[in-house]
């Protein structure tokens, strides 16, 4: 049985109807058309779907769509609603991406790590993207785009 939901998403409200069983992912990419957060493992694992729910980090493959009922949900996409982020010019700048499937959701858990704590070091930063798996880099790149923003805040 299909129940309405109502959350903000990107500043944006939003009133869809979901089934009880839905996943946030589902209904983020194939009801609202949002397509930064993506499926990777589908088990919350490697955070390739990771959004911010009311500013955390969530994994939203394991996440049903039916508990951000009346909350916010920020994606990508409503991080660049005034252009390219700080974060993500340096990504760029530090070529931190090779296929850039996990970068949707490495800026998600980057973006919530630098607004709790704006200047991270190495460690918290690590540790902090431990939970996003990025088969093509070091890391190293992605560490050092990170440290390069905290350092000029």
């Amino acid at each position: 049985m299909k129940k309405e939901i109502n959350f903000v998403l990107n500043g944006n409200s939003v009133s869809i109807e979901v089934e009880p069983n839905e996943k946030l992912l589902d209904v983020l990419r194939d009801k609202v058309g949002v397509k930064s957060p993506k499926y990777g493992c589908g088990r919350g694992e490697c955070g390739s779907c990771t959004v911010l729910l009311n500013g955390k980090s969530i994994r939203s493959c394991i996440t049903l769509a039916i508990e951000v009922d009346g909350q916010e949900i920020t994606t990508l996409e409503g991080l660049q609603k005034d252009g390219i982020t700080p974060l993500q010019k340096s990504f760029i700048e530090h070529n931190a991406f090779q296929c850039g499937f996990c970068a949707p959701g490495m800026t998600m858990t980057a973006t919530e790590l630098l607004n709790k704590d704006p200047h991270p070091d190495e460690e918290e930063i690590r540790e902090a993207i431990a939970g996003n798996l990025c088969r093509c880099t070091g890391y190293d790149t992605i560490v050092k785009a990170i440290l390069d923003v905290a350092e000029k805040k």
